[in-house]
């Protein structure tokens, strides 16, 4: 059976193995999620399991949201997600996910928004090097210098290196190893870093590589 999870990040830590070893690991919240719908190729023309993870108040919640999760028999949920599994036949509306569907050793793949950093400059958001500080080159150091030809083509072309927004886009980490599951409390501890700052939202599923 095909897995995927809504999860949390709440920070990173690390544990020693039997060796003595350091692994840093990243901690996640990992559910409980509810399915709240499952897509078919007759209804929606492709093949899905929509996931709903954190409680949301009824009053927080607008009318075509509040028909939905009706519809499914379904609290009302913070975050949705849809997984595309090859075979969704393990799953009805109104089943609860919890960490344990995860396991020691597993291979997962981690999706999440970068950390935002907000405007900046061709040296930090591309790795441009500085221009000379003397012979000419003006009072700023730190410009993306020529942005291209003059009378041909007569613009900037796409794709150009240039300061900007740095940060804050979809990021997937593949074939993470899944160090240790506590389906108590729904902790899931993942080898390395993961995409975002604490108390983002990260969906964790199967390795597409494993």
């Amino acid at each position: 059976m095909q897995k995927g999870l809504i999860c949390k990040k709440l920070g990173m830590t690390q544990f020693f193995d039997a060796n003595g070893n350091v692994i840093p690991v990243t901690i996640l919240e990992a559910g409980p999620c509810m399915v709240s719908q499952i897509k078919t190729n007759e209804n929606d023309g492709y093949e899905a399991v929509q996931v709903g993870f954190g409680d949301l108040k009824a009053s927080k919640v607008n009318k075509p949201q509040k028909g939905h999760f009706a519809k499914g028999n379904v609290a009302p949920k913070k975050v949705l997600r849809e997984f595309r599994f090859a075979d969704i036949s393990a799953y009805n509306v109104g089943d609860v996910i919890k960490a344990d569907v995860f396991a020691e050793g597993d291979k997962v793949d981690v999706t999440g928004m970068s950390k935002g950093k907000g405007y900046s400059g061709v040296i930090k958001r591309w790795n441009f090097s500085r221009l000379k500080m003397s012979h000419g080159t003006g009072p700023v150091a730190r410009h993306g210098g020529s942005l291209g030809a003059s009378s041909t083509p007569s613009r900037v072309m796409k794709g150009k290196k240039m300061a900007g927004h740095l940060g804050f886009e979809r990021v997937t980490v593949q074939n993470l190893d899944v160090v240790k599951v506590d389906a108590e409390n729904n902790f899931i501890a993942v080898k390395g870093a993961v995409p975002g700052p604490k108390g983002g939202i990260i969906v964790i599923s199967d390795s597409v590589k494993a």
